[in-house]
């Protein structure tokens, strides 16, 4: 393809995603990557310049600005090219310079491995490139995406670690950002190459699972469209959302479920997509309508109370075609865009820094305070200085597989799986964990180190006054918050 046809592609997918790009501007983008890798081929045969290009494409869908996108295409202009930084900085700008920097130190940041030193100082020097700019882990999430899409040209010893190395870091990574579908793309992409055997004994058994629960949504589907229209609700989108594989074995593998496809109600799920929330309402109405809620399953309800990472949605399990249970999905068509992309869907970088606020060209908007675990573990660069507890509190507060967990007034917290009352009471506020009498877990009084699970409401019963933190507590409490809270606590009670 010739380079005059590329450039109006992209311009065309610039405009698509309304990303003001200049085709002329675009044009010197290109010649600049062109002759920073004159004459270099990745594995796989292609011109070296064809992965800046794809990441650059990747971000564009992504809808981050033409900043990101330029330091996309030429992220590896310096490290695996010709360029120098000043090269960059004269041509496109200190901006632009400063992210391919941030992405060449985090490409330099070898995760593969044990958990040795080395491994935990280089998890420091990424989560602090994501504390200084976002926008340098999005590109480098882009750069990953597009690594794992290519991978089969690389030996299969090196395919196994980057693909270990994906599950491990990157797609919980994203998960956090709330990019749902990169997360799901990113962890599909390893499952095979990691687990081989699993993947095709998932991929055997599932088939006709999915097949029979995709036939119960398209009975389903006829039903609510009809009845949508006749509620006025016009546009809605209604189409089967099928598990991803490696998340339905990661489901299959729990011990409540043990490989029990019908414990399993979303292994085809039904999403509904409205122009408004108040459409949500009507939708989930119309739902409950024609098929009945599993009374003790019921609605979680993310548009009203979000999921700490910026997830909106309405969720229902209901009784479907010959008494199948089936979840329902309800979100507009803006949520869905969040849902899929989180952080990276509604960027616009000057507004953020001025505002506080993350938000698109439609206006939908988060709150970059949903994303305080980067904050928190940019404090613990300082904070933490054992190699072994930061590689902890990084697992457990970044990297692990979490709950959400519902206050009386209806906050939502996220915790990690193993988390308890006192890990909740230590993560709402750390003075909340001075005045722990109790626990009550959706009303009843539990012990203190009972495991939450998601959806529960936590209420922690008061002291009076405040007192010091139990020293058995350590025992059982599982985030690093309440853990190093207990333990200052007991340092200065033993002086």
């Amino acid at each position: 393809m010739q380079k005059e046809d590329i450039i109006t592609k992209f311009i065309v997918l610039s405009e698509e995603n309304k990303i003001p790009l200049d085709k002329n501007y675009l044009k010197k983008v290109f010649d600049f990557a062109q002759d920073a890798h004159v004459g270099q081929k990745r594995l796989s045969g292609e011109d070296y310049v064809w992965h800046g290009y794809e990441v650059g494409k990747i971000l564009v869908s992504w809808h981050l600005d033409p900043e990101s996108i330029v330091a996309g295409i030429l992220h590896d202009s310096v490290d695996d090219g010709a360029a120098s930084y000043e090269d960059l900085k004269q041509s496109f700008g200190e901006g632009v310079a400063n992210l391919v920097r941030g992405v060449t130190v985090l490409g330099n940041i070898r995760l593969r491995g044990s958990h040795d030193a080395e491994f935990v100082e280089n998890l420091r020097k990424m989560f602090l490139a994501i504390s200084q700019d976002l926008r340098i882990v999005l590109i480098k999430l882009a750069d990953r995406l597009h690594n794992m899409r290519t991978l089969n040209s690389l030996p299969p010893d090196k395919q196994k670690k980057i693909a270990e190395e994906t599950l491990e870091i990157f797609a919980p990574l994203a998960e956090r950002l709330g990019m749902g579908e990169v997360k799901s793309e990113l962890e599909d992409l390893s499952f095979p190459i990691v687990y081989p055997e699993k993947y095709k004994e998932v991929v055997s058994l599932s088939r006709s699972q999915y097949k029979e629960a995709a036939e119960h949504i398209t009975k389903m589907r006829h039903t609510i469209l009809r009845s949508l229209a006749k509620e006025g609700i016009k546009g809605a989108k209604l189409h089967a959302r099928k598990k991803h594989l490696y998340s339905l074995w990661r489901k299959l593998e729990r011990k409540d479920i043990k490989g029990d496809f019908s414990q399993i109600h979303d292994i085809v799920a039904m999403r509904i997509l409205v122009n408004s929330i108040k459409d949500c309402y009507v939708a989930l109405g119309v739902v409950h309508t024609h098929y009945k809620p599993v009374p003790h399953l019921g609605v979680s309800d993310f548009i009203a109370q979000p999921k700490p990472n910026g997830y909106r949605s309405i969720h229902t399990k209901v009784f479907g075609p010959k008494n199948r249970i089936v979840e329902v999905q309800i979100r507009t068509f803006a949520m869905h865009e969040e849902a899929e992309y989180g952080v990276a869907a509604h960027w616009a970088y000057s507004e953020a820094k001025t505002t506080g606020k993350i938000s698109d060209t439609k206006g939908v908007s988060v709150d970059i305070d949903r994303l305080n675990w980067v904050k928190q573990l940019a404090s613990w660069q300082e904070e933490i200085v054992d190699s072994k507890d930061f590689l902890e509190a990084v697992k457990f507060d970044a990297l692990s597989d979490h709950n959400f967990i519902f206050s009386p007034k209806g906050d939502v917290y996220d915790l990690p799986v193993g988390a308890t009352p006192v890990d909740f009471a230590f993560g709402v506020h750390t003075k909340l964990g001075n005045y722990i009498q109790g626990a009550k877990v959706d009303g009843k009084v539990v012990p203190l180190s009972t495991e939450l699970k998601s959806g529960q409401v936590v209420e922690i019963i008061k002291s009076k006054n405040p007192k010091k933190p139990n020293r058995d507590w350590l025992r059982f409490v599982k985030t690093p918050t309440a853990r190093r809270a207990i333990q200052k606590a007991i340092r200065e009670e033993t002086g």
